[in-house]
């Protein structure tokens, strides 16, 4: 179950030649395969790529109607090596994942792809995640491609120019006979646009039709002698053909000036970042908002391999030239220097000397990099500008893109609040005492989630026990690593929790937990992790965080998910799985249990069976649950039908105000408010309206054997005669009791 359906929207998908399409990138994307004839399609989720396989998922019904062959693939390896297809009959194959960890796990298959090459045309479409705020490592797909001689296309952020890319994607991949891969950022993914649709074209060969008259050509298949001749292939065919269609068919764009413009100078840009470096110009005054600079530029929608001639050209006769590419290393800087200087042509080359050196290209720093650029060759520019800019109103356009700084948007935010009018810019609170006004809020695990349960459960394991080494894995679960838990050593890859902590396989000392997700294991830890450890005898301990979805990229369902899904086979049990692979001592417990599950790790690091002891820890994903639960609660009321819902709050008289409720499980439902005894400072614990009933509080407090203060209520909606009558009971019984008390108190009051 997916975070969000595409059911309606993936219905415009049908439309034809020369209608005009409104859409968001990653359905213009899905349009543009569609409308090149592609054969197969596949992938593996993972931001910004997880809505497009959600949208291919709910596009079956239209994929089937053109002979389109659709797969969730396992995994990006999975992914990469169904390209297979491509390499001995023509058809057209994409597939699709999160760079760059995905393209780590699909190298192997990719690097042979690219060795034999491919003679249909094959698409790899990768995610981007680059900038201070991805959850990866930052990487670049850019090595990759140089790497293995693939070709990388990054074309200008419009649904226009994305659309186009597709096609000219699968041309340019069978025009050289190599694997291409269209890279496009997060803003990219998810930029709303319009462009004009072509009619939807089957595939002039499909997978069925191949598969009945196989072919077989063993010069493409990566052996020996072959290996060498395909890298002689290389370069001496595949490389030149790719250049001669870029050139050919004008992939990268030239932007003359505008009339009055500076011709000698020139700004050189990866294509993706063209709509916030017009931005940058705009507000600089040296462009408008529809992209007219006073500035040349050459943009590189495909920015590997390089058209040396067309660079050198476009640096002939100028100045000064500067590159913007975003990350690092500077591969297009030092390719570019390198063909300037072999040309023996002058122009001066500024890149990261005034760019910063890593980090994603906001429009902050890209404008202060162009300002300074700016600066220093021609002066005279930014005098015109402000100017130009005084008498510049526009603000937005169909290909712009607004920079948004997070510090000064809260800057903002704060002066607004409590700023008189009229206020001026002076009056802003400084950044650096934001940190007093705001409290710091780690990323954490959402309300009522099943996996908050078992580290909480952990947590108390260590108090008694001391600290072990955990070896943490890609996933929700990940959050554990953070405040308040503070459990995590290292993490290394999906599905490699386990593998990350073989090198700790020691007799004699304290066990280590090695965890990984439900998505994970089926990923890569079923065999990487699991299996690698039955086979060398590990005897630690093994959390498998079963939650029914791979829920860290969007509630995907996977093999384990518990509910019956049309054309997937779920219902697969882990323990089956492990089982199977010959794990003896292995446990299945529910997560909100926190004193069994406590009770269960205790148990794993004490028993003297030997090998690797696994704990499947069970129950269904919050954000999933409530969206299918939701709907249907609300109906049921709306219906009249009876409805009851638990909730649980703090007994004010009871709470002692040390707050170990929230240090102990992080749930962002868990708050303090005043405390309604004056004798008391200590604010107490409350649970405010966003609490789902999951009973952690409780379940802590009893295990940890912390303050009795936690209630459980039944909410009822609709409710029957006899709720009504045992409700008045209650209250009777209460208020008797109640007034007892009281009048003690008063009969002793002095």
């Amino acid at each position: 179950m997916a975070e969000r359906s595409f059911k309606k929207e993936v219905q415009i998908l049908r439309k034809g030649a020369g209608e005009e399409l409104h859409v968001e990138g990653i359905l213009g994307v899905t349009k543009a395969l569609l409308q090149s004839g592609v054969a197969y399609v596949g992938g593996y989720q993972g931001s910004p790529i997880s809505h497009l396989m959600d949208v291919l998922n709910d596009s079956q019904e239209i994929l089937k109607e053109l002979g389109v062959h659709f797969e969730s693939n396992a995994s990006e390896a999975t992914a990469a090596a169904m390209l297979a297809a491509s390499v001995n009959y023509p058809l057209r194959g994409a597939v699709a994942w999160k760079s760059t960890v995905g393209t780590n796990v699909a190298s192997d298959a990719l690097a042979n792809l690219a060795s034999g090459g491919v003679k249909g045309g094959a698409l790899v479409i990768v995610g981007e995640d680059y900038g201070e705020g991805s959850s990866i490592m930052q990487e670049r797909s850019h090595a990759f491609a140089m790497k293995s001689q693939m070709w990388l296309l990054d074309p200008r952020p419009n649904l226009t120019s994305i659309t186009e890319s597709v096609e000219w994607g699968f041309q340019l991949s069978e025009a050289s006979n190599t694997p291409v891969m269209l890279e496009l950022r997060i803003r990219a993914c998810h930029v709303h646009g319009r462009f004009t649709a072509k009619d939807n074209v089957p595939p002039p060969l499909t997978v069925k039709e191949a598969m009945e008259n196989p072919e077989r050509d063993t010069s493409r298949i990566v052996l020996p002698p072959s290996v060498f001749l395909h890298e002689k292939e290389k370069i001496e065919d595949r490389l030149p053909a790719a250049i001669d269609f870029i050139k050919a068919n004008k992939l990268n764009e030239f932007f003359e000036p505008r009339s009055g413009g500076n011709e000698k100078l020139g700004i050189i840009l990866q294509g993706g970042l063209y709509n916030t470096l017009i931005r940058a110009l705009n507000i600089l005054g040296l462009a408008d908002a529809f992209g007219n600079s006073d500035i040349p530029l050459y943009c590189m929608n495909v920015t590997y391999p390089y058209v040396d001639e067309e660079i050198i050209e476009f640096c002939r006769g100028k100045d000064a030239v500067l590159v913007v590419e975003e990350g690092q290393p500077d591969y297009i800087e030092q390719a570019i220097n390198k063909m300037l200087r072999n040309a023996d042509v002058p122009t001066r080359l500024h890149g990261k000397g005034m760019l910063p050196v890593y980090g994603e290209y906001q429009g902050q720093p890209l404008k202060e990099g162009v300002e300074a650029f700016i600066q220093t060759e021609a002066p005279e520019m930014l005098g015109k500008a402000e100017t130009l800019a005084a008498n510049d109103n526009v603000s937005s356009a169909d290909n712009v893109v607004q920079s948004f700084d997070p510090k000064l948007a809260a800057q903002n935010v704060i002066a607004n609040a409590t700023a008189q009018p009229n206020t001026q810019a002076d009056n802003l609170i400084p950044l650096q005492d934001l940190d007093e006004l705001v409290p710091p809020r780690p990323a954490g695990f959402c309300v009522g989630c099943p996996e908050r349960p078992i580290f909480s459960a952990i947590k108390q394991l260590q108090f008694e026990k001391g600290e072990f080494h955990v070896s943490a894995d890609i996933g929700c679960h990940l959050f554990s690593i953070l405040p308040p838990f503070n459990l995590g050593n290292t993490t290394m890859g999906y599905g490699l929790g386990g593998a990350a902590g073989s090198a700790f396989n020691v007799d004699g000392v304290r066990r280590t937990i090695n965890v990984m997700g439900d998505g994970g294991f089926w990923h890569n830890g079923l065999t990487s992790s699991i299996g690698s450890a039955v086979f060398n005898e590990n005897d630690n301990v093994f959390l498998i965080v079963d939650n029914n979805y791979s829920a860290a990229t969007g509630g995907q369902d996977i093999l384990s998910s518990k509910f019956y899904v049309d054309h997937r086979s779920t219902q697969n049990p882990i323990k089956k799985a492990v089982q199977g692979v010959g794990a003896k001592w292995v446990r299945v417990v529910d997560t909100y249990d926190v004193e069994t599950v406590k009770a269960t790790f205790k148990e794993a690091m004490e028993t003297p069976i030997k090998g690797p002891k696994i704990i499947i820890a069970q129950n269904e994903c919050m954000l999933n649950k409530q969206r299918r639960v939701k709907p249907q609660t609300r109906a049921a009321i709306k219906e009249g039908k009876r409805v009851v819902r638990e909730r649980f709050f703090v007994d004010d008289e009871t709470c002692t105000g040390d707050h170990a409720c929230i240090r102990l499980s992080g749930c962002p439902s868990l708050t303090v408010k005043e405390n309604p005894n004056p004798l008391k400072s200590d604010p107490v614990a409350y649970v405010d309206n966003d609490c789902l009933g999951c009973g952690l509080c409780g379940a802590n407090a009893h295990s940890a054997v912390l303050c009795p203060s936690f209630v459980r209520a039944e909410v009822i909606s609709n409710p029957s005669k006899m709720d009504s009558f045992l409700h008045g009971i209650r209250q009777k019984v209460i208020g008797f009791l109640q007034n007892r008390l009281q009048a003690k108190l008063d009969k002793h009051a002095f």
